[in-house]
């Protein structure tokens, strides 16, 4: 995002402060649809007022550029996809700030970001513990992983899954509001002003309390079933799994999107009408 209404253009749009004076120069937050429903998550590297970055990892450009530019009229404002030029390299668990600092020449704080490579290194969102994100040129070669184990995708699912991070759109989408999936506590912003979606999110905090909520799950025994489908006690169809992936010891954890209407937390759920239920719940909706 370039030009001289880069910054207070998304300003308006993005979840999250992004003003110098009120934010570091790096925020992760939501793209919203006018009912507050999500539609993508990002990161915004604010490199300066001119010129800011939008990073996702698993929105695709065509949805933010397309929601982006619904909302440009007379703002002096260019959005450039920039994806085919860029890798992304995430580390994390014990060694990864150890890597890192050998690596790229240090280690930021939360909410920066440092400039290593011919791109930047921020912290990200893998897991509960430190990970790092860094982009860097596509061309450039990968640095040594050292002591560092690289992950399989499965591997790397697994890690979210078990620390319950929703994955934008797969299980928080634009069929879903932030709290539905806790994206609230971590990317929305109740004291920066308007933005898309703001109003709704203001009624929200004020009511407190959603319908649904998107909890971890796990199942013994059991492979990790094809998703999105349908979660059932007895007859009634109280959600949702949304993601799933196996456990390493025969079974599968997951994130499923769950009402708070009528569900029994204490009942194991199934993926099928009349079926026995073998999915328990890890958290409570």
């Amino acid at each position: 995002m370039a030009g001289e209404d880069a910054l207070t253009f998304l300003q308006g749009q993005f979840t999250q402060e992004l003003r110098p004076a009120a934010a570091p120069p790096v925020a992760y937050g939501l793209w919203l649809n006018q009912k507050g429903k999500v539609l993508a998550d990002s990161f915004v590297l604010r490199e300066t007022p001119e010129l800011l970055w939008v990073i996702s990892f698993t929105a695709s450009a065509a949805v933010i550029v397309e929601r982006l530019e619904a909302y440009i009229i007379a703002d002096d404002v260019v959005i450039t996809d920039e994806t085919a030029a860029w890798l992304g390299l995430a580390v994390g668990g014990s060694g990864a700030e150890a890597w890192i600092s050998a690596a790229a020449g240090g280690v930021p704080a939360g909410g920066e970001f440092i400039r290593a490579g011919g791109g930047w290194v921020f912290c990200g969102r893998r897991d509960t513990g430190p990970t790092f994100e860094w982009l860097r040129p596509a061309g450039a070669p990968v640095p040594a992983l050292g002591g560092l184990a690289e992950l399989t995708a499965e591997g790397l699912e697994r890690l979210r899954i078990a620390a319950g991070i929703p994955q934008v759109p797969r299980d928080i989408g634009p069929g879903e509001l932030p709290n539905e999936g806790g994206l609230d506590a971590v990317a929305v912003s109740y004291t920066k002003g308007c933005y898309l979606g703001q109003e709704v999110m203001a009624r929200l905090k004020a009511m407190g309390t959603v319908r649904r909520r998107l909890v971890r799950v796990r199942a013994a025994g059991h492979a990790p079933p094809a998703v999105p489908t349908a979660l059932l006690q007895g007859e009634k169809r109280v959600g949702e799994l949304r993601s799933a992936v196996a456990d390493g010891r025969g079974g599968f954890i997951g994130l499923a999107l769950l009402t708070k209407l009528g569900l029994d937390p204490a009942l194991p759920l199934a993926p099928e009408p009349g079926g026995a239920g073998f999915i328990e719940l890890i958290d409570l909706p």
